[in-house]
């Protein structure tokens, strides 16, 4: 049987979606190939390492690709958008013949202050994309 191709986007592919992308695999990786990728790739944020090493799981093999990288490549059966600038942006061809979703979640790159102030906005960021792929994977059954 082959599985079913998962594209989390979002505009940088450093946080958000990269969070989406692990969380799915952990959850559902048997059932589902999963990517993730950016309108503007920005690399890894580095909170989004260490809130994922808190759940235990390594990002770090993950890279920061663009969507270029997959359009005409391959079909998605689902273009899942994590932000609100990728779900106006993102190219029809990605999901036309599949199921395009949007789940905005806040940008946790965009809270200033302490490491402390920092880590925490991760982590609710990660907790949120959390809920919502556990939340998805028992929908789907």
């Amino acid at each position: 049987m082959i599985k079913p191709n998962v594209l989390f986007l979002c505009t940088g592919n450093s946080a958000r979606s990269q969070i989406a992308e692990a969380l799915l695999r952990k959850y559902a990786g048997d059932d589902f190939e999963v990517y993730s990728a950016g309108l503007e790739p920005k690399g890894i944020n580095p909170y989004t390492i260490h809130v994922m090493d808190e759940a235990g799981i390594d990002v770090r093999s993950h890279t920061s690709d663009p969507i270029k990288k997959y359009m005409g490549q391959m079909h998605f059966r689902y273009v899942i958008t994590v932000c609100s600038h990728a779900d106006a942006q993102s190219p029809t061809p990605l999901w036309h013949l599949g199921e395009k979703l949007h789940w905005p979640f806040d940008d946790p790159a965009t809270v200033e202050g302490t490491d402390e102030a920092k880590m925490a906005r991760f982590r609710e960021v990660r907790d949120q994309i959390d809920t919502q792929i556990q939340s998805w994977v028992k929908e789907l059954g």
